[in-house]
């Protein structure tokens, strides 16, 4: 069985496809980056569908390198043959070991928040992207009634840009910066 690593950040990809959201959620985004992207603001989608599996890697090397929580105790998941257990070099399991592995991991995913198992990206009803702008912004809501955003900030964290992303049915978690989802969890 395989010991956990770095290695094993580019298994299970996230993607970076509206299409690949789920339903009603995906026409939602797409008109929303449509206007978004017509008023001239740079959006570049970071992940939309995460793989259980993702999931299930990313929560544990987190809980593992940033929580204390001991390697044995992580339940084994169907599809990924993974060992966090790592032993010293006379062969007895390592805590420092493992958790410098699980580290590695946590780096290489570019974790900034504890990844939840079960998420919004798992069911493919959410999506982390960044969006920025410069002057002021000339949108199209939903139903087509133009707004002006002329307040800062000048991203994804302006108040005003989320109304408007809310109006298309893509609400934003405002303690996530890059995340939005069906229901702003």
């Amino acid at each position: 069985m395989p010991l956990s690593g770095p290695t094993w950040v580019s298994q299970f990809p996230t993607s970076k496809r509206v299409e690949d959201l789920a339903q009603p959620f995906r026409d939602q985004v797409a008109r929303f980056v449509a206007a978004i992207r017509a008023a001239g603001a740079t959006l570049t989608i970071a992940d939309t569908l995460r793989p259980p599996e993702r999931a299930y890697l990313m929560h544990f090397s987190f809980e593992i390198a940033r929580e204390g929580v001991d390697p044995a105790s992580v339940p084994a998941r169907a599809g990924v043959d993974i060992q966090w257990v790592h032993p010293d070099a006379p062969g007895t399991p390592s805590a420092v070991a493992s958790r410098n592995a699980a580290e590695k991991m946590v780096q290489g995913y570019g974790i900034a928040f504890k990844p939840a198992l079960n998420s919004r990206h798992t069911e493919a009803h959410a999506i982390d992207m960044s969006i920025s702008w410069v002057g002021d912004l000339v949108t199209a809501k939903a139903d087509g009634t133009s707004v002006t955003i002329t307040s800062a900030p000048r991203d994804g964290n302006n108040a005003s840009l989320h109304q408007v992303g809310a109006s298309f049915g893509v609400i934003k978690l405002a303690t996530d910066p890059p995340h939005w989802s069906i229901d702003g969890h």
